[in-house]
């Protein structure tokens, strides 16, 4: 039987996660800051639906981006030389998780409810949830958002969430300036929770739950430069265009 947690922020071993549906380890509680902090601190994440209790996962194996050798694709980077696109780190989190939550072609309904929405919306105001922002200037000189992604931070530990694209490419320029941002400040991995096809074109790996877990009890516990968070704009070109020698 799934075990139903209270009102003590504290989860079950993830060892004893379902195998099917994989990684499904426990249901219930809410979404309190406190609560969701020490569940990424265990390599666990709320996933769920309206009408659903909530539901949290530890998948094995794990969806990963290996940061200290991640290189874009080619095209990608001819791309990023080209565009007049800008980036910002932290300007527009609220407009972010929005877009992530808007329904999509490929998808039945979204899982980013309104609870979600508030729960991580509070999480950044907490300096823990972080977003990436792709914009695209307009003929009436304002700027249009047109991709980005967000996460949770925890120490040198980033879970990445959601992204979105409202042009191409830009979901894959947010991930790859939001892995070499990362990269810049020593993070070993970005979490991508569950592999599917398009983190996988975009370089993911999968490793063993075992293995993730020490990576984060390495990682949740190292601090950071006070200023890694701060509302700025990123270079892309510097960031994406970048060549990385794999160690």
């Amino acid at each position: 039987m799934l075990p139903f947690l209270t009102n003590e922020c504290l989860f079950p071993s993830v060892e004893t996660a379902l195998i099917e549906p994989d990684g499904l380890l426990c249901a219930g509680a809410d979404l309190s800051p406190n609560r969701l902090i020490s569940a990424y601190s265990k390599g666990i994440f709320p996933w769920y639906s309206d009408g659903e209790p909530i539901l949290w996962w530890s998948p094995n194996p794990r969806t990963i981006f290996d940061i200290a050798n991640y290189n874009p694709s080619k095209s990608l980077c001819r791309f990023a030389r080209k565009s007049e696109w800008k980036i910002t780190l932290n300007n527009a989190f609220e407009e972010v998780i929005q877009a992530c939550a808007e329904p999509r072609s490929d998808l039945d309904g979204t899982w980013i409810t309104n609870d979600i929405i508030e729960a991580y919306n509070e999480l950044h105001k907490k300096g823990y949830a972080h977003s990436i922002e792709i914009w695209q200037d307009s003929p009436l000189k304002k700027r249009r958002l047109i991709g980005g992604i967000y996460g949770v931070a925890i120490g040198k530990l980033f879970c990445g969430e959601s992204m979105f694209s409202r042009e191409s490419q830009a979901s894959k320029i947010a991930i790859s300036c939001l892995i070499r941002y990362l990269d810049g400040f020593d993070f070993p991995i970005l979490d991508a929770q569950i592999k599917n096809p398009h983190l996988s074109t975009l370089g993911s790996k999968q490793i063993e739950r075992e293995s993730f877990i020490k990576i984060i009890n390495n990682q949740i516990i190292r601090s950071n430069d006070e200023t890694i968070w701060q509302p700025k704009e990123l270079n892309m070109k510097e960031l994406v265009t970048r060549i990385v020698i794999e160690k």
